[in-house]
């Protein structure tokens, strides 16, 4: 049992709220749409504040409960959830980017992160297995026994992709040997959601690809599609309209914009800093190699001469006590003949 999560009492946990069809609004041409009037600016869905609004709001409870069920599927669905670290504007004040992650739990205690990724990062396989592990670890206190460990399930949304090995957009991780079919425990569970592998089809969306459509392409809407026209689609579309409608969200909403220009803008002067330094490096040690190769050929030269010098010697050492047994002969060194 997850401490302080009580499946048996239903008054912690957030129900969905029941949504009744918006008016319909005439747009021109006299077709209709159900998710209201053209926004005034599009909204970009993967951008924190945004991501965070709409599935870590206790407000829009019932998006994130659609979200979950529609990527994983689960048999019985998930039936309520309630939200850890709701949603708090004071979160993307200033220009600092921070981890933007929803965590929840379910009627069964299951532990729930989702997290929007919008770089590609080398080490981002192992800080997903940091976070689940952080996850499952603080559900103990100490004295606590292992039986009291529910399951913690991250869903990583990445704008790019990661698993370049593979087409597919939707990946499951699970501590599972395949050669013998068995698992070893279900407490962990991995999904990672690559928008940019995904590709509309033309069947009938599910609740997982309504939700990769709208995260993939939603910042160039001004309306919802009437292919994911359900009653979660278009709350969902409702907050992205509160970022293009209303001032101070939507201040809020370019701040984070610019504040992720910025990061960005860091990173790729970063990279330019590192490039160059490491074809400076590349550079010196190039330099290093020649010189050491010079001073090689140098010391070698020096040795030959050293060489020559000492076979000089000896001649001269050998003519020398030549000369001397000559004249010890009587016989003058310098006389031919």
């Amino acid at each position: 049992m997850v401490p302080g999560i009580h499946p048996g009492n239903r008054g912690w946990m957030v129900p969905p709220r029941r949504l009744g069809r918006l008016p319909a609004i005439r747009k021109k041409g006299g077709s209709e749409a159900s998710n209201g009037p053209r926004m005034k600016h599009r909204i970009d869905p993967t951008v924190d504040c945004v991501f965070k609004a709409l599935l870590g709001s206790p407000r829009h409870s019932d998006l994130l409960l659609d979200f979950l069920n529609g990527v994983l599927r689960p048999t019985p669905p998930i039936a309520q959830v309630q939200i850890l670290n709701p949603y708090n504007e004071r979160e993307f004040e200033g220009d600092k980017l921070t981890i933007v992650d929803v965590k929840a739990t379910d009627e069964r205690g299951v532990v729930y992160q989702v997290e929007i990724q919008l770089e590609r990062r080398p080490s981002l396989p192992a800080r997903m297995l940091y976070n689940w592990s952080s996850l499952y670890h603080e559900q103990l206190v100490s004295g606590d026994d292992y039986d009291r460990l529910r399951p913690v399930v991250c869903i990583w949304v990445l704008r790019n992709n990661l698993l370049t090995q593979s087409p597919a957009c939707h990946h499951q991780f699970l501590l599972h040997d395949p050669e013998h079919r068995v698992t070893l425990s279900e407490h962990i569970a991995l999904h990672i959601l690559e928008l940019a592998k995904w590709h509309r089809g033309h069947g009938t969306l599910d609740g997982r690809d309504r939700w990769l459509y709208f995260f993939k392409e939603a910042r160039e809407w001004n309306a919802l599609p009437p292919e994911i026209e359900t009653p979660e689609m278009r709350r969902a579309m409702a907050v992205l309209r509160e970022f293009s409608e209303k001032q101070l969200n939507h201040m809020q909403y370019m701040s984070r914009l610019d504040a992720l220009r910025l990061h960005r803008q860091r990173e790729r002067e970063l990279r330019e800093v590192t490039a160059r330094a490491e074809k400076e490096k590349a550079r010196a040690e190039k330099e290093k190699a020649r010189a050491e190769k010079e001073k090689a050929r140098a010391e070698k030269e020096t040795a030959r001469a050293e060489k020559e010098k000492a076979r000089a010697l000896r001649a001269e050492e050998e003519e020398a006590r030549l000369r001397a047994l000559l004249m010890e002969r009587g016989i003058d060194p310098g006389t031919r003949g």
